[in-house]
């Protein structure tokens, strides 16, 4: 399906996540985790861009990121690379993790709040406007301390799960770029039993 005036085409697919071998892995690293899928699909390889404080990788007019301003200054990368490229909001696409979803849940949103994920409010402020599309990832809720639970690994138990729940966004991500959000949310929620 190709894009028309109500439905722009997907340019930018953000995944959010905090730079650092000692992130690596990590509950709020899942929107690295699938970006870099996604670019490894299509045989991509990021580079570091200094003056946006990001990884980037593309093909064509379509751009992967990484922010590398740790998660809370997310939206100052986003907000750069968008302005030099003229993508609106509406053509873009942000990868988070969710301690509200079970993990292997996924809940896709054309726009919102931030949800508590500090990530998603620098994005917010930064650019603007609650309008961003996005798909929130599940990691399960906290135990105790919501910062120990984001910033640790996933257990051997949740490992299958997650695996799962990636290839599921990749689908989701894929349903974006072909039919739009608003198509991709009325086929993931659902099917999930998640309300948008």
């Amino acid at each position: 399906m190709s894009a028309t005036p109500d439905r722009p085409p997907l340019r930018l697919i953000v995944g959010l996540g905090n730079p650092g071998r000692e992130y690596l892995d990590t509950r709020h690293n899942l929107g690295f985790m699938v970006v870099d899928r996604l670019a490894a699909r299509e045989n991509l390889t990021f580079q570091t861009a200094p003056q946006w404080k990001a990884q980037l990788a593309n093909r064509g007019d379509l751009f992967f990121c990484k922010p590398l301003t740790y998660m809370n200054l997310s939206g100052q990368a986003v907000r750069s690379i968008s302005n030099f490229y003229k993508i609106d909001p509406g053509q873009m696409l942000i990868l988070l993790d969710d301690i509200n979803l079970p993990t292997g849940k996924l809940r896709l949103r054309s726009e919102g709040s931030a949800g508590g994920h500090n990530g998603m409010r620098s994005l917010i402020e930064h650019i603007g406007t609650q309008a961003i599309p996005r798909i929130r990832i599940g990691v399960g809720a906290p135990l105790k301390d919501a910062t120990e639970h984001v910033l640790g690994r996933f257990t051997l138990e949740e490992l299958s799960i997650l695996e799962q729940s990636i290839q599921t966004t990749l689908l989701a991500v894929d349903r974006v770029r072909t039919n739009g959000i608003e198509d991709a949310i009325k086929t993931f929620n659902s099917s999930q039993k998640i309300t948008n």
